[in-house]
């Protein structure tokens, strides 16, 4: 055991010093992003409610009034919530999106430019540090492959905790802060109290993560579950000169906004992929389950406005429901504001453990280096 505890102990060292710096770049941006949505929605509060009163527009005239308003924009969805007091949004893909007034089809706004800047930062930092274009897909590649460097060291790092004897005297000194009179002292009684209480929310964190990164882990659900993996996507088709031409309302929008309401009693919000071809797909919070992301997904014909395809949350199959919680999960959302700060603190403890690894390991090396020339003199 003595062999194997050693044989553990550094390859999670040596996992530490080669991913540490990544690591801790997707701790320290992970608890920046932890609040993001709470902050956007803070900052942006003035834009997307309104004075609730008199007549709505139908979906049409809103549409209609953001193309008539800012005629260079192609609409990718727009959605509406049932709070008479809230704004309808627009997304206009890459350009953010539109706040509309929907009893008088004024634009409210689009959105805090500076804080949604930030948080993009944030976020290709922590997907796939800062590489853009086709540079992304190995930032992602050197992400991924640090956050299951993670998710081991989380579990060894366990294991290397774990006290020779299970008493107070022997266990207190691993999972309380102590005043300390060296730098080492002190870093070692931080990693290791640190590593206690984050280790089991960084396991949730980084496995969720791994879940999102491989196609085939999150595969590996469906095949737990019994369930049939779903057939991918073919790829887009090559942008045509058509997606330069104007966008255009669809004409019997009202019809086919009128079924998706209809179709369900008590939705939350209602939103349509723009623009609309063969199908209009829509996507409805139902806010029928425990799970506070479940959606729901509509498919209309877009000609007869008659319902395709009906895709209820409750009724969709173990392993998708079991994938929808993990992005949420993964930002402690699924939870709400406990989760969420649950998830901050283990950010930023993951963040000391790199901080606190690295110096253990530097000064290791260091007295190693010391002794060397005392080896070789005897």
């Amino acid at each position: 055991m003595k062999i194997f505890r050693k044989a553990i102990f550094w390859i999670h060292l040596c996992c530490g010093v080669a991913g540490g710096i990544v690591i801790f770049i997707m701790c320290v941006t992970g608890a920046a992003l932890s609040f993001e949505k709470n902050i956007i929605e803070n900052v942006e509060h003035e834009q997307r409610f309104v004075a609730a009163g008199g007549q709505r527009l139908t979906t049409h005239e809103i549409l209609a009034k953001v193309v008539e308003t800012k005629p260079k924009a192609k609409p990718s969805s727009i959605a509406m919530s049932s709070d008479p007091a809230a704004a309808v949004t627009v997304s206009v893909g890459r350009d953010g999106q539109i706040f509309v007034d929907p009893y008088t089809g004024v634009i409210t706004g689009e959105g805090n430019k500076s804080v949604r800047s930030f948080f993009s930062f944030m976020t290709d930092m922590h997907r796939w540090i800062a590489l853009s274009g086709d540079g992304r897909a190995v930032g992602k590649a050197i992400t991924g492959a640090c956050n299951l460097m993670f998710l081991f060291l989380a579990i060894s790092g366990i294991y290397i905790w774990m006290p020779r004897r299970w008493s107070w005297k022997h266990t207190r000194p691993n999972i309380m802060f102590r005043s300390t009179k060296s730098g080492k002292a002190r870093d070692f009684n931080w990693h290791n109290t640190i590593g206690f209480w984050t280790s089991q929310v960084l396991i949730v964190l980084t496995l969720t993560a791994t879940m999102i990164s491989y196609q085939s882990a999150g595969n590996l659900i469906y095949t737990l579950t019994g369930n049939e993996i779903p057939s991918q996507n073919p790829a887009p088709p090559p942008a045509t000169p058509q997606a330069d031409q104007p966008f255009v309302v669809p004409a019997n929008l009202n019809a086919l906004w009128a079924t998706a309401e209809s179709h369900t009693t008590g939705w939350k919000t209602i939103s349509l992929k723009l623009p609309v071809a063969k199908d209009a797909v829509f996507t409805i919070d139902e806010a029928r389950s425990i799970n506070i992301f479940g959606r729901s997904a509509l498919t209309v014909d877009a000609t007869t406005a008659d319902v395709s395809k009906w895709e209820p949350y409750a009724e969709q199959n173990s392993a998708r429901q079991i994938r929808s919680w993990f992005r949420f999960t993964h930002t402690g959302e699924s939870l709400g504001i406990i989760g969420q700060i649950i998830g901050f603190f283990a950010c930023i403890g993951g963040a000391f453990l790199v901080y606190t690894g690295l110096a253990l390991s530097v000064r290791r090396l260091s007295a190693f280096i010391r002794r060397r020339p005392r080896a070789v003199a005897n």
